[in-house]
């Protein structure tokens, strides 16, 4: 809550969890280029940047806005453009060049409290599927202690990213996420 009150002082929106979680992903895939690329026809496209598709329902189905060079940008910036991006595609609003050209795609469906799912793979190289975050029964230091716990499922397109990759990067992603204060740095 402490972030959330910051962030809507400095910035004018919230800051959610999805959007560290889309800093977090950002910043693994800038250390993993052969994760950050996408298909066309037979072709292997790889980018300098992360363009990060996050998912949007709409009222007639699913839009991917998408952040370009989200691995340069702060929590507060990926913050305040995906929200802008989302209010944008709501109202159908978004332009092309706004929803086009991702590498990468993160799906959290955590908002509706739906525990976890598994994501359908886009033409970019893989999705993350975003659980709720939910207290669970956890052992820490041979003790059973309550900690929030979040799912977070990797889906990929192996004839881009093998299963060594995929898992190297999720290995990555949960360290990343578990150290979030570096992310705010």
């Amino acid at each position: 809550d402490m972030f959330k009150d910051a962030a809507l002082r400095k910035n004018g929106n919230k800051l959610t969890y999805n959007d560290i979680i889309l800093k977090a992903v950002a910043s693994t895939l800038a250390g993993f280029e052969d994760v950050n690329v996408r298909l066309d026809g037979d072709s292997i496209l790889y980018f300098k940047h992360v363009h990060l598709g996050f998912a949007v329902s709409i009222p007639n189905g699913l839009i991917v806005p998408v952040i370009r060079n989200a691995e340069e940008k702060s929590v507060a910036e990926i913050s305040r453009e995906a929200s802008m991006l989302a209010d944008k595609a709501r109202i159908g609003k978004l332009m092309p060049d706004e929803f086009t050209g991702g590498t990468f795609t993160v799906s959290n469906l955590g908002g509706n409290g739906l525990e976890g799912f598994q994501a359908i793979i886009p033409p970019e190289s893989g999705i993350l599927a975003i659980g709720s975050i939910q207290k669970k029964a956890v052992v820490v230091n041979d003790e059973i202690v309550i900690r929030p716990m979040m799912s977070i499922v990797g889906s990929f397109d192996h004839r881009l990213v093998d299963g060594a990759l995929a898992a190297r990067f999720m290995v990555q992603l949960k360290k990343t996420l578990e150290e979030t204060s570096a992310l705010f740095i």
